[in-house]
């Protein structure tokens, strides 16, 4: 009888036939065995709506980044459609506030005439909705206070948060985004859309975010600065890496379509760990003080900054991102970093 053939030996790490660089000798061969590549369909581009007519407003803390009505919100989707950016986060600055966010709540709402003004322009231009209330609340937190705790009374802002979903589902929305971080809010808002007929929207959670300091520069644009306090008693613990992966698997059990982590670059072994625990698609947000430090950066004349940019969008990537929800995605495109 015949022995069964010796497997083979792996490579010795101590052998001389080992030479790595081999493969980084000129840019064809870099680029054949190049494991991760920017695409501009991996980019999702964060915009803002606000009230009134011809308005593109910069923001000091975030330049290049905008306050804008739907009329110029429209030409800035033609102009990302016309880029090859699949979609958008579209984010509502209200004219007027109250403590409950009515205002989100309405079928005539800014973000609710945007959704339909951008439809017509573009329809094939996907509108993911951020779901949240701290745009809406004239105190700034993402939803009905408990004023006996002092924070958020997490199953009564379920129940607006599942209204809100409606109303935009019903204004066109091809996605809903949650931010609020509250218990249960992807349980509440699928069983919301799929009893009034929008089973097939789609939920893209912010599984895991955390209460990060990260997040400064987006509170300008979005005017959506707490009153007191901060959003510690129902965001992400920094520290808590198990903590953050239970969050995501459990928005995944509740009907989560897509899972996002926010922020990204303090968070990536967070993208790894969920990455690893679920099939599930992964978003991540290059938040707005992230785009902060690399303009200012930037501007100083301090780094490469091309080089850096593409640096920070391939980590992402590599950490096991499907999608990058990024301030930068326009400049990304135009600076040849993707596919």
């Amino acid at each position: 009888m015949t022995p069964p053939p010796t497997p083979a030996k792996p490579h010795s790490l101590e052998s001389t036939f080992l030479r790595p660089r081999r493969l980084r000798y000129n840019p064809a061969l870099r680029a054949l065995v190049r494991q991760n590549r920017l695409h501009k369909s991996d980019f999702l581009l964060p915009l803002f709506v606000c009230e009134g007519k011809q308005i593109k407003r910069e923001i000091a803390s975030m330049p290049g980044v905008y306050q804008m009505s739907i009329d110029t919100l429209v030409k800035e989707c033609e102009e990302v459609a016309k880029l090859g950016i699949l979609g958008i986060v579209l984010f509502g600055i209200p004219k007027d506030k109250d403590a409950q966010g009515s205002h989100a709540l309405q079928p005539d709402s800014i973000v609710c005439r945007a959704i339909a003004a951008i439809k017509i322009a573009c329809p094939e231009l996907l509108v993911v909705v951020d779901l949240c209330f701290c745009e809406y609340t004239s105190h700034g937190h993402c939803g009905i206070l408990d004023e006996k705790l002092g924070s958020v009374d997490n199953d009564a802002t379920l129940r607006i948060l599942a209204e809100q979903a409606i109303t935009l589902a019903q204004a066109g929305a091809d996605m809903i985004a949650p931010s609020a971080s509250m218990d249960q809010m992807v349980r509440a808002i699928r069983a919301a859309l799929d009893s009034s007929g929008f089973a097939h929207i789609p939920i893209m959670s912010y599984s895991t975010k955390f209460a990060s300091a990260y997040y400064g520069p987006f509170r300008d644009v979005a005017e959506s600065a707490p009153s007191f306090g901060d959003r510690r008693s129902y965001q992400q613990d920094i520290a808590n890496a198990k903590e953050a992966l239970l969050e995501s698997l459990l928005d995944a059990q509740e009907g989560a379509d897509i899972l996002m982590v926010k922020p990204a670059l303090a968070f990536l072994d967070i993208v790894r760990d969920i990455a690893q625990a679920t099939l599930a698609p992964i978003a991540i947000y290059n938040v707005s003080g992230e785009y902060a430090m690399l303009k200012c950066a930037q501007k100083a004349g301090i780094i490469d900054y091309e080089r850096v940019l593409e640096e920070n969008l391939l980590s992402f990537k590599r950490a096991g991102a499907d999608i990058i929800i990024s301030y930068h995605a326009k400049e990304a495109i135009l600076l040849g970093l993707c596919d």
